[in-house]
């Protein structure tokens, strides 16, 4: 708990921004991409402090180092529930196991460890070096399950400057078929958690692995709360959100509920790619297409021919109109998520998320490095820095951003620190951006991002259409990187109607023409744009029978991506094969752009249709 009252308070709330999918050297992935930096680096890492990298010197000694330019306010680190006991074996001398042939592997050739260990437990089956029933390795996973508590609760601002938020937190890496990544993470409210992270070794289906939240933290443990953030289900293979039971019959209401309760929000983006929408999956909005990657599942990166065209179910828009239509068939919406962002780091670098040509990269599925730092770019190139999770809460404290979470006012931007508000309601003025009051209209007429509408008062039919007001302000950036000005507020609507599933896309504020572009060989920005937009809209095509949702994008004017200004920084000029060093070949492909436009995703509203 907090032990003193936070100096900077504020009831119409305040946006708090953070990571909350970290990894550090307690995670088989990230060890055995050399990382050895733990919880308690991380979150010194995240607060602001200077931290190595991989590789080291024979001396010990970092031969990178790494610095946010501006630290975070909030950072959970989420390492693997799976083979962490595992990893914990392998790497301390003396205790059983340590010698199998396994953990010889894991020492001598890490990356073909990563593989066969990974495999053992995508299969929900432990080494024999586990012992009877995995006891060895569930009993040897206490010790880092404890150093991720003592990290996070040490690194808790508990004085009255309230400065950092630390969560205790896991990720359950479970996957369906051949590499469908059915990756969650948890977070914990409090201090208060369960002996041991729920693997999904432990709990395969996600029936088990919410009973297990349920027995060994809200029932089992006094002041225990959780949710749960399902990441990546762009690699999904359409498993990720599934509608149907293991017998193709659909899922139950109580399943359906169970969902809710758990899975609030959702990771709209991260380094492994944006599972925003995809054009042509459902949709035909261009904008879909930022940070892509091919295939449809993780394992076609390392295996091409379990590589398959992606489906629209691994898409979140496309999940959420899926949700309208399960609450008309069954009068439960199992997806209703909030949105935020997050890196999936795992090198213990959270909110690195800058657009540099010097980005280290976040490893896992990335570059290994050897004895020196690797030649090139120093990260797959259709790979980016990730994003960030931003909180409206009332203050930097685990109870304030907690219950934001769980409200759902919450988005996620691609890195950018794009302060974005997002109300709807049924009369707001179209007067309120003049005025310097947003929020308190907002509130008090209205409901927030990650909210339902309220059931509208009697109004003469012409007035009944909700209305939403929604601002964003440009992040400034720093004096060594200043920020990059908006371009324009789209709002996007899906909605359930009489052809079934329906979307559309709205420009509201701003100007999509306004001429802003970049200058490819220096990365300058040429054009105008603008430090604020805001704008009260109301739905031109609103039908009162037809449940939807609504949720804001804001756009910044184009920036050049990361590996474009490593490739520029490297003298690649593709016109020129002898400028063109050895691991900087990808820069000329044609598939990856030089540009990005970064954005921030808001938590949608939704409307219930009224039952007549």
């Amino acid at each position: 708990m907090q032990t003193e009252k936070c100096a900077s308070y504020s009831p119409l709330r305040q946006p708090y921004f953070g990571d909350l999918h970290v990894h550090t050297a307690l995670s088989l992935d990230a060890s055995t991409m050399g990382t050895i930096n733990r919880p308690a680096d991380a979150y010194r890492f995240a607060r602001g402090q200077r931290l190595g990298l991989q590789p080291y010197r024979d001396d010990g000694s970092s031969m990178r180092e790494i610095e946010l330019a501006r630290p975070l306010d909030f950072a959970a680190v989420t390492d693997h529930a799976e083979l962490l006991g595992e990893t914990h074996i392998c790497n301390q001398p003396g205790l059983e196991g340590h010698d199998s042939w396994v953990c010889r592997v894991y020492r001598s050739w890490p990356r073909v460890a990563f593989f066969f260990m990974n495999l053992q437990a995508s299969r929900g089956t432990r080494h024999d070096f586990c012992g009877e029933n995995g006891q060895l390795c569930l009993e040897a996973a206490r010790k880092p399950w404890q150093e991720t508590q003592q990290a996070a609760n040490a690194a808790q601002d508990r004085s009255s400057d309230c400065e950092f938020t630390a969560f205790t937190g896991y990720e359950w890496t479970g996957a369906s078929g051949l590499g469908n990544n059915l990756h969650r993470n948890v977070i914990f409210k409090s201090e208060a958690v369960p002996d041991l992270p729920a693997s999904f070794i432990d709990a395969p289906r996600l029936e088990d692995f919410w009973r297990k939240l349920e027995e060994e933290c809200l029932e089992a443990k006094p002041g225990c709360d959780v949710l749960v953030i399902p990441h990546n289900s762009n690699l999904g293979g359409g498993q990720m959100f599934r509608s149907t039971r293991r017998d193709g019959e659909p899922i139950l209401p109580s399943q359906a509920r169970k969902r809710a309760r758990f899975e609030v929000l959702v990771e709209v983006m991260q380094h492994k790619g944006d599972s925003e929408c995809f054009p042509g999956l459902e949709t035909n909005d261009e904008l879909c297409a930022f940070e892509k990657l091919p295939g449809s599942n993780f394992a076609s990166r390392f295996v091409s021919f379990l590589e398959e065209p992606p489906t629209a179910h691994q898409f979140i828009r496309n999940v959420l109109k899926a949700g309208l239509e399960e609450k008309k068939r069954m009068g439960v919406n199992p997806f209703e998520f909030g949105f935020i962002a997050s890196t999936d780091t795992h090198m213990a670098i959270p909110g690195s998320v800058a657009e540099s040509a010097d980005y280290p990269g976040h490893g896992g599925a990335g570059k290994p490095p050897g004895e020196g730092i690797p030649t090139g770019l120093q990260d797959s190139i259709d790979f980016n820095p990730g994003g960030l999770a931003v909180l409206w809460a009332e203050e930097n404290s685990r109870e304030s951003l907690f219950a934001a979470m769980k409200r759902k006012e919450t988005y996620g931007t691609s890195g950018p620190r794009i302060v974005l508000r997002f109300f709807g309601g049924w009369q707001l003025p179209e007067s309120l951006c003049q005025t310097q009051d947003v929020a308190t209209a907002g509130y008090t007429m209205g409901v927030p991002m990650g909210s339902a509408l309220p059931n509208p008062i009697p109004l003469p039919k012409e007035s009944q259409q909700p209305g939403f007001v929604v601002s964003a302000l440009a992040d400034p950036g720093t004096t060594a990187s200043p920020g990059v000005p908006l371009q324009r507020i789209q709002i996007i609507k899906g909605w359930l109607g009489a052809d079934g599933r329906q979307e559309v896309v709205y420009d509201v504020a701003g100007n999509p023409n306004n001429g802003s572009d970049v200058d490819l060989e220096t990365c300058e920005p040429r054009g105008s744009g603008s430090a604020m937009l805001c704008t009260v809209w109301q739905d031109p095509d609103f039908d009162p029978e037809a449940e939807a949702f609504y949720y804001a994008r804001v756009l910044e004017n184009p920036s050049c991506r990361w590996s474009h200004r490593a490739c520029l920084a490297a003298g690649v000029r593709c016109d020129e094969p002898e400028s063109i060093a050895e691991g900087y070949e990808a820069c000329c492909s044609e598939t990856i752009p030089k540009v990005v436009q970064e954005r921030a995703w808001s938590s949608p509203i939704w409307y219930r249709a009224q039952k007549q």
